[in-house]
């Protein structure tokens, strides 16, 4: 068996250090011990962006707002489903998974970055979700590890009460949020519903091919 490679570490602001790790052609990128995300399970980051976008009224022309760029599957996800019109913000608090997306990783990301429709905000997502006002036809948040957080105990508040209002108050009429777990949390489905959304949820494998551990998807509208 080949062994792990550790490629880098990058800091976490308010957080533990991250680390990416190559094994046998696929990268990870861990906290600690804990597998955060792998090029291996893409399925359910693809359908956050898929399934969001085509959720949307008008998708061609669409200004959307992805908190984490992780390994960036949602976002090629969504730059396949939006027209050329459309506009694409992604939030990422670590500058280091930017880097190791235009380095080491940077076949995996097929040139998204570089895609005119992309602006990359460096930065805490929840910042900019509470300085838009009616500003994004989709929020998408990969943040962490979904509503219970690991990597970082701030990142939690996108997913209370408080973050869910300014959230809904960023969208557009029509807009949708979606939101990305590894696990499911009835107390979250409930926390949407009583900050104003109607809700759908989705459990589906973290791989296309249909295997490996279920993920939850929260796709959420102003009701």
């Amino acid at each position: 068996m080949k062994p792990r490679e550790v490629i880098g570490e990058a800091p976490v602001p308010d957080g533990p250090a991250l680390r990416l790790v190559s094994h046998d052609g696929d990268f990870m990128i861990m906290l600690g011990r804990d597998e955060l995300m792998s090029s291996r399970m893409s399925g359910s980051e693809k359908a956050l962006g898929t399934m969001a976008c085509q959720r949307l009224p008008s998708p061609a022309a669409a200004h959307v707002l992805i908190g984490g760029y992780g390994m960036g599957f949602t976002l090629r996800a969504v730059l396949a489903e939006l027209g050329p019109k459309a506009r694409v913000v992604v939030a990422e608090l670590v500058p280091g998974i930017i880097d190791w997306a235009r380095g080491p990783m940077h076949e995996l990301a097929q040139g998204c970055l570089d895609d005119p429709r992309v602006e990359i905000a460096i930065g805490d997502v929840a910042e900019r979700i509470a300085g838009a006002r009616a500003s994004f036809d989709a929020i998408l948040l990969d943040v962490d590890n979904g509503p219970d957080a690991m990597t970082r105990e701030a990142n939690s508040d996108l997913y209370t009460p408080g973050g869910l209002r300014s959230a809904r108050a960023a969208l557009r009429p029509g807009g949708i949020l979606a939101v990305w777990s590894a696990a499911a949390d009835n107390a979250f489905t409930r926390r949407l519903r009583s900050a104003g959304f109607s809700v759908e949820e989705v459990r589906l494998p973290a791989r296309e091919n249909g295997k490996g551990p279920k993920h939850t998807l929260w796709f959420a509208t102003p009701a």
